[in-house]
């Protein structure tokens, strides 16, 4: 080898290591924004809080069961509605955004928020402070009071301490089947808890005399009587008040505190009591 012939070798080698060096640097410039719009898209995505993601969607994803006449059922246009329903719709409307129902049995409405399924229930969930271990609440959107209601020619029933020996039914997963289990069940005596993933399947047993009483509240119960008149009624006094609220998922204190702005100036001009008339035909207690 020549020395001209490895000055030429030595030079092509130089170029070809500076062109190296251009290219790595270039690329790393160039990859260097890529990275931090790749960054700032997740941030993005997974940032923020819950109200201001719904606000961004512009859909409020609400689950309810759609089988319990009159707070949420479906009507003959199929369509969601209901005092639930209507609930929804002006939080939904006062948040700025439209709403979209997710109907499902009771029992999995929890599991479906805490997936991230839903942005909130509205669907009669009474608060209790089980549940408030793994939701977040709204203040109360409504009182019911819950009674026994047995068959119209059952004398046998008029309280809970009736209850012993006998089968009652119940909604699953819902408050009512907690009250019975951990309250009523200790303190009456052996009875037969049998659950129901609706309420009119329990009352056409409840008709059919397979079971022997139910609770639940009368407002709840006369739409679903009328429309198949069973021969049921209600027995004694109340034995419960339950208050219901908007649940979602926790630490979400932004969506909660906008939930209950709502629903104050629902009431505070009049949209509540309207509401409620339309379904239930008289004022809400205060």
């Amino acid at each position: 080898m020549n020395n001209t012939y490895g000055t030429k070798i030595r030079k092509g080698w130089s170029l070809t290591a500076i062109l190296l060096m251009v290219v790595l640097v270039l690329s790393a410039c160039g990859s260097k924004p890529a990275a931090e719009n790749g960054n700032t898209n997740n941030a993005a995505q997974s940032g923020g809080n819950e109200l201001e993601q719904i606000k961004s969607a512009g859909v409020m994803k609400v689950g309810m069961m759609g089988t319990y006449r009159p707070y949420n059922f479906l009507n003959d246009k199929k369509e969601m509605d209901g005092f639930d329903a209507d609930i929804a719709r002006e939080v939904a409307k006062r948040l700025g955004v439209k709403v979209e129902f997710v109907s499902q049995e009771f029992s999995g409405l929890t599991p479906s928020l805490q997936a991230k399924k839903l942005d909130a229930i509205i669907s009669q969930m009474t608060i209790t402070d089980d549940r408030k271990k793994v939701l977040d609440f709204s203040d109360p959107y409504i009182t019911n009071q819950v009674k026994i209601i047995v068959k119209e020619d059952n004398n046998d029933i008029t309280k809970l301490e009736d209850f012993k020996g006998k089968t009652i039914g119940v909604g699953l997963g819902t408050n009512d089947e907690t009250y019975l289990r951990n309250e009523v069940l200790p303190k009456v005596g052996d009875f037969t808890i049998k659950t129901y993933d609706d309420v009119i399947s329990s009352l056409k047993d409840l008709n059919a005399g397979r079971i022997d009483a139910t609770i639940n509240n009368l407002y709840a119960l006369k739409p679903i009587v009328d429309a198949n008149g069973f021969k049921i009624k209600a027995v004694g006094e109340a034995i419960k008040s339950d208050q219901a609220g908007i649940a979602v998922r926790k630490d979400n204190p932004e969506l909660v505190a906008a939930l209950n702005d709502a629903l104050k100036g629902m009431k505070d001009d009049g949209t509540y009591n309207t509401i409620f008339k339309k379904w239930f035909g008289e004022e809400p207690a205060q």
